[in-house]
């Protein structure tokens, strides 16, 4: 058994599952002038003779792979397209124009791709085709403030507002269904809205899933999607984490103005907008899950997928995993194979220190610190934690390791995990014993991998 080289070619087999360009790929093609959409659950078949144009427009961390995939597919049958991605998860595209933008506090260059988007998506008519591709990220990258110049209210939430109400839910440990409730009713583009520019064109919305549980509202702020949220949910986050005092006051404003009825909610189920649309998920965590436990298989180990949807704080739910290992190898047989355990999800970190990390970095320290404190029943445990995406909060790391020889690495620095822990700052912890998970930019995005092996 080895350990992070086995974790490692687990987890790798996983996000190598959900690579856009293959999943595109594997579900679109064109047959006889019809754009056929081909999935487990669900089937779409376009006539392209009906449409003068297609356009394509996408923002996500995964929507470089899924347009180059596109192109490939419709070629010259593409008559425009844009989309916005996290500075670095870029591809070569011809037709379609990438512009690159901050994630996951919005930027100017978001801005100006939100925009470009809307300007688009309102010269979609009847004859119109687009296809838009959405992946995780994509809320972030298409900051599009709401204003309501008009009449007496005069609401104008600027960007730097905006970017303070993200800094601001990011820190108190929100969860991202949370964060996407405010979101919604803070843009023009988003919760839905994205469908009334596209009104009254035929969309269909290729969409893959970085949330737990794959609604569709959530994904990206549902901006394609009917949304559930309301004002009143808005309300109810603010004053869950105790914000209503640090908000900016034209959020507040635009909040209070929906309570009021004053503006109008975000497009619910059944509106008229969303008759010509199809939303497509086509890549989820279950499925790189799915991947990873057959590589595990062959690998030589027993292996079962535990959960896909993992939430909470980080540390916590290391905690938690660390208990489940120490189970498992208690009912584990001298003779049986070594097992490994899979989990999927996204957690959350409320940061209360100074340091530099990521929730995959916070769950695998608090995860080696249960080893520590428990040496007798650790030694044949071994875990990992990462992000699909290969980039664990503002980190270089996708994720980290906790193994018996990481543990020896910090007795023999004398390094103290409870005060890195404390302060946030996984990054350094395990940057200073080369316990980081570094895969550099994925181009997919489909929520976390935790493994753990039990030899």
């Amino acid at each position: 058994m080895k350990p992070e080289s086995d974790l490692e070619s687990i987890f790798t087999a996983g996000v190598r599952r959900v690579d856009p360009y293959q999943l595109v790929k594997d579900s679109v093609r064109i047959q006889d002038e019809r754009l056929l959409i081909e999935l487990d659950k669900s089937k779409e078949s376009v006539d392209l003779s009906e449409f003068d144009r297609i356009f394509i427009i996408g923002f996500g961390k995964a929507t470089a792979k899924m347009g180059r995939a596109m192109e490939e597919i419709l070629g010259e049958r593409i008559t425009e397209g844009v989309i916005s991605v996290k500075v670095g998860h870029t591809e070569p595209l011809t037709i379609i124009r990438t512009i690159e933008a901050g994630h996951p506090v919005p930027d100017e260059n978001g801005l100006k791709a939100a925009k470009t988007l809307v300007e688009m998506a309102s010269r979609a008519d009847e004859k119109t085709l687009v296809l838009t591709l959405i992946s995780g990220g994509g809320s972030a990258l298409i900051p599009y403030p709401w204003q309501d110049t008009e009449g007496e209210r005069g609401i104008a939430l600027s960007l730097t507002e905006k970017q303070e109400v993200t800094r601001l839910l990011l820190q108190c440990g929100a969860t991202i269904s949370e964060i996407n409730a405010i979101r919604k009713h803070l843009s023009r583009i988003k919760g839905g809205r994205l469908a009334e520019f596209l009104f009254p064109a035929v969309s269909i919305n290729l969409i893959l899933s970085d949330v737990v549980g794959d609604r569709l509202d959530v994904i990206a702020s549902g901006a394609t999607s009917p949304d559930i949220s309301t004002f009143m949910d808005m309300q109810a986050v603010f004053e869950k984490y105790g914000l209503t005092r640090q908000i900016p006051e034209n959020a507040l404003k635009i909040m209070n103005a929906g309570l009021k009825k004053q503006i109008p909610e975000t497009p619910k189920p059944g509106d008229k907008i969303f008759k010509n649309v199809s939303n497509l998920l086509i890549g989820t965590n279950y499925l790189a899950l799915l991947a990873a436990k057959q590589q595990a298989e062959q690998l030589g180990y027993q292996s079962r997928i535990l959960d896909s949807q993992l939430v909470g704080e980080a540390r916590e739910v290391g905690k938690t995993l660390f208990k489940i290992a120490c189970d498992y190898q208690k009912k584990k047989l001298p003779q049986e194979k070594p097992f490994c355990l899979l989990f999927g999800g996204e957690t959350t970190v409320t940061i209360k220190g100074e340091g530099k990390g990521g929730r995959n970095q916070e769950m695998a320290l608090s995860f080696l610190s249960e080893m520590a404190a428990s040496p007798s029943v650790a030694g044949n445990i071994s875990f990992l934690s990462g992000g699909s995406d290969g980039n664990d909060g503002p980190t270089d790391a996708a994720g980290a390791f906790a193994t018996v020889e990481l543990l020896d690495r910090t007795r023999k620095k004398e390094i103290s995990i409870t005060e890195y822990l404390n302060n946030n700052d996984a990054y350094h912890f395990f940057d200073a014993i080369n316990g980081l998970l570094k895969t550099g930019p994925t181009n997919t995005n489909v929520c976390d991998i935790q493994i753990i092996l039990i030899d």
